[in-house]
């Protein structure tokens, strides 16, 4: 079963950097930065802080594990919470920018309040439910 990671990363504004996807013929929607392990990672979060590098160009640190859940697809997903003290979105890397058939993949910095999140069309749907709920308990910004 392939297994994707994502980091629901916190700068430190206590802001929350997420992608949004602009494809034509369809409404723009936001995602968490991250993708999918590969063979060569030697652990999940290895992969983790290989996807903030490449899709960002971002020096993460990992918190913790935040959500798993499996996606419409059958892959295992997991949600983890980290710090990121840097990034360079125009230094990006990963090879899915390089595709033309994937549309656009845009950095935003939002902040990390319900109403923000609760704006966004993030996917999936659960993630931003977890991520509400993180907020309404105070778990993200106590770090």
């Amino acid at each position: 079963m392939k297994q994707r990671v994502r980091a629901v990363l916190i700068t430190p504004r206590n802001t929350t950097l997420v992608m949004k996807r602009v494809r034509p013929g369809s409404d723009p929607y936001w995602v968490i930065v991250g993708g999918g392990v590969e063979e060569t990672d030697a652990t999940r979060e290895d992969a983790l802080l290989r996807e903030v590098r490449e899709e960002i160009a971002g020096d993460g640190e990992i918190i913790r594990l935040l959500h798993e859940m499996e996606n419409a697809k059958g892959e295992k997903e997991y949600f983890y919470l980290a710090r990121v003290h840097t990034w360079d979105f125009a230094d990006r890397t990963g090879p899915e920018f390089a595709r033309d058939d994937r549309g656009e993949y845009v950095l935003e910095e939002i902040p990390l309040t319900t109403e923000a999140i609760a704006n966004l069309n993030l996917l999936p749907e659960e993630i931003s439910t977890v991520l509400r709920d993180a907020i309404e308990r105070g778990d993200l910004l106590a770090l």
